[in-house]
């Protein structure tokens, strides 16, 4: 192993415990992010698992591929929520032994709140996430709903919203619970002092709405966003048909861009002379969307008589912004091979599923990633991490 690789046993947070107390994708994203940089992250869950170990996609033996995903690396236990023993042995877990960290998205049980484990040990930090910033229950769909997205998903004319499939605010909130968690535990090794961090999805779908100038625009100007399809706003972006039938997508961002995509495609000339009869800038931003029909008119004759390969050729050839479309089902053909090209990936034989390729992290630090591991069973690790003389009969068995 070179010296700029990481060893499957650190990380930059090894030493670290993270006890997670959550469910569903925020949360256990959260934690994910931080085992796969070398955290301890244990999850607690009730007796039997928790209710998110069944959620879809399936692997044809019932184990959620889904579950496995987002809890790779991380141990678990099992313990009886309802009874106060059982819960404590929890708590003795968080607050006896080197600095730790609780991850939840509930508040059901106070002893697991930040008030009442800093009273047993200040130096603890403890990240909370909420649906809604006023208390109020909320999911990535019913907060996509309250943010004016869906409104603007979809093709164009049509009116009914469409929510995103991606999850997007609850895999931008697991990010944002592991940043206040890294930025609390940095003021810990200044300070001593533990922290409460709390982020509210519906803070975080809005505060990126703000960030990204949809709020501004809507407060400070006349006109409304409408639905515009595959088109990027304000730019220029659009799908276009190969003459053999696959479908590619390209992006122009800058006049150099939109140079170069006239030379790949040889209309140069045939855009020039729309420029003189209309009056359009083509070089401009602007007046490239404006005009996007205009333009996308020409450059879909360009690749419906193009085949891809001569197609993906001559934009690589010309440094153009594209990609073609793929399924996951073409993504996970032949073994996975589109993925085996990337350092990303790696074999998992994970309980259930069986040998599969699964991602790392994405961060790279010096050169490399700890490998991934598979998902733990439900109380795999009770007698390792817990008192098992006092351990549910049901996980002695």
């Amino acid at each position: 192993m070179s010296s700029g690789e990481l060893s499957p046993q650190s990380g930059l947070l090894a030493g670290l415990r993270v006890v997670e107390i959550s469910s569903y994708v925020a949360t256990p994203l959260c934690g994910l992010t931080l085992a796969q940089l070398g955290a301890d992250v244990v999850r607690v869950e009730p007796l039997g698992g928790a209710a998110d170990r069944t959620r879809w996609p399936l692997a044809d033996s019932g184990t959620s591929l889904y579950w496995s995903g987002l809890n790779k690396g991380k141990r678990a236990v099992a313990v009886d929520m309802e009874s106060a023993e059982d819960r404590r042995r929890v708590v003795d877990l968080i607050v006896q032994g080197g600095p730790c960290v609780v991850v939840s998205n509930g508040d059901r049980y106070p002893e697991f709140g930040y008030e009442a484990l800093s009273a047993l040990r200040p130096d603890v930090i403890h990240v909370l996430l909420r649906g809604r910033a006023d208390g109020g229950a909320g999911v990535d769909y019913t907060v996509q709903a309250a943010t004016g997205f869906p409104l603007i998903t979809g093709a164009r004319g049509t009116a009914a919203p469409v929510n995103h499939v991606l999850p997007a605010w609850d895999i931008a909130a697991g990010l944002y619970l592991a940043v206040g968690l890294l930025a609390a535990e940095r003021g810990r090794v200044v300070t001593g002092r533990g922290r409460e961090i709390t982020v509210a999805l519906d803070d975080v779908a809005f505060a990126t709405a703000g960030n990204l100038g949809y709020l501004a625009e809507a407060q400070v100007t006349s006109h409304e966003r409408a639905k515009s399809g595959n088109h990027v706003f304000g730019t220029y972006g659009c799908d276009f048909v190969t003459a053999d039938g696959v479908r590619v997508m390209v992006v122009i961002l800058t006049k150099r861009h939109w140079s170069k995509l006239l030379n790949a495609t040889g209309l140069t000339a045939a855009f020039q002379g729309l420029a003189e009869a209309l009056g359009i800038d083509f070089s401009s931003e602007s007046d490239r969307y404006e005009h996007r029909d205009v333009i996308s008119t020409l450059l879909a004759r360009w690749f419906g008589d193009t085949s891809f390969e001569e197609a993906a050729k001559t934009l690589d050839g010309h440094r153009i912004l594209w990609e073609r479309y793929r399924s996951f089902e073409q993504l996970g053909s032949d073994g996975g091979a589109a993925l085996r090209e990337r350092d990303l990936f790696d074999v998992v034989d994970q309980p259930g599923v069986g040998p599969h390729l699964a991602p790392k992290s994405p961060i790279v630090v010096d050169g490399g990633r700890l490998d991934p591991r598979p998902a733990p069973s439900v109380g795999q690790h009770n007698a390792d991490l817990l008192d098992t003389a006092n351990e549910p009969e049901a996980l002695r068995r």
